[in-house]
């Protein structure tokens, strides 16, 4: 089958990772996958993907982090898209612009494509935006299918647009094996390294974890792995705290892998999830992984890895200090992480999709 997925861009991200790891896969699985970019940046992610042989398209090009929005949220993009309804058997959309301009691009201009949608959190901001619900209510019914990558995103999907839409769950996976290491051994060690790696945006609660940072003793350093136009004010953050010498902030980065390896817990704070990939690669690394108990981040964690109630950097600050000073405690988390990681394999989430995509052909 001819599929083509399209995403605002191939920035840092869960769901830009999931492209890099996910077409390459479908490919191998005898699909003719393309992908198309609202704003085709040149990034590290999109030349991972050139590599691989992935075929992209672009409907603007551009390097201002400004014209960003522009770029995505440009309403010619609708009318662009036209000329791709006709060369595929289904368009795979990510990100609400995509979502939104892929069905206003087929109602208007026609085509037989089938459409399909993946939504990857379990809330957003225009859910709180009582005008957009009718537009929501339309936009989906465009769609064959909307993929849910867990049970609490279909759910709240559900109960937002309050009308039947056909769904599925399809977990949303990364390629474990390559975050896999050994389980750390703590015991004895005196200097202690977190590491969170999030893009920055509003729903990541990296204030908490900076606010920790004033609970733990000065052997306990944090990196914060990732980027985002609201930066600057969680470096201000940590220089209020007096904590900037004990915080790195590392902006984007390749190795993951190797980032995780050094360090000696993972932490993921945040205001809400879907399914968090970034979760995953840190359960998988062979160390602790301690979570916000929040919507997208419960079900992966729950009994596995560690959850702190939302917007308690307290809680959070001995979470880590017991994990780091109980090595028995600290081995059996990081074995219960790893096992759990292995349900999220990409592999198995390639076939989902190749799956489905087979069965709207039929």
């Amino acid at each position: 089958m001819r599929i083509l997925h399209v995403i605002t861009m191939l920035d840092t991200g869960g769901a830009e990772r999931l492209m890099v790891d996910l077409l390459p896969r479908l490919r191998n699985l005898g699909h003719d996958v393309e992908l198309l970019l609202f704003n085709g940046v040149d990034t590290p992610f999109r030349a991972e993907l050139e590599r691989q042989g992935i075929k992209i398209h672009e409907l603007s090009h551009g390097h201002d982090v400004k014209k960003y929005r522009f770029r995505v949220y440009n309403p010619w993009n609708f009318v662009k898209m036209r000329k791709y309804l006709r060369h595929y058997d289904i368009i795979h959309t990510h990100n609400t612009a995509c979502q939104l301009y892929a069905a206003m691009s087929r109602a208007l201009f026609g085509g037989k494509v089938k459409l399909v949608t993946t939504e990857h959190n379990t809330t957003n901001r225009r859910r709180d935006m009582a005008w957009f619900k009718p537009i929501d209510r339309w936009m989906y019914r465009q769609y064959s299918k909307v993929v849910c990558i867990s049970e609490k995103t279909m759910e709240n999907l559900k109960a937002h647009l309050g009308i039947e839409v056909p769904m599925c769950v399809i977990n949303n996976g990364v390629n474990v094996q390559r975050f896999m290491r050994p389980v750390a051994d703590v015991a004895g060690k005196k200097q202690f390294v977190i590491a969170m790696v999030s893009a920055f945006r509003e729903q990541k609660d990296h204030a908490t974890l900076i606010k920790a940072m004033t609970h733990l003793p000065e052997n306990y350093t944090l990196k914060l792995v990732g980027d985002g136009i609201i930066r600057p004010q969680f470096e201000e953050l940590s220089k209020e705290l007096s904590v900037s010498d004990r915080v790195e902030f590392m902006g984007n980065q390749m190795d993951i892998p190797g980032i995780l390896e050094n360090s000696d817990v993972v932490v993921l704070s945040s205001h809400w999830e879907g399914l968090s990939l970034s979760s995953v690669e840190g359960m998988a690394s062979g160390h602790p992984f301690v979570a916000t108990d929040v919507d997208g981040l419960h079900e992966i964690v729950s009994g596995a890895g560690v959850l702190v109630p939302h917007y308690d950097d307290v809680a959070l600050a001995n979470e880590i200090r017991d994990l780091c000073e109980n090595p028995e405690r600290y081995r059996k988390v990081a074995e219960a992480c790893q096992e759990r990681a292995q349900r999220y394999d990409i592999t198995v989430m390639a076939e989902g999709y190749s799956n489905l995509y087979r069965s709207l052909s039929m």
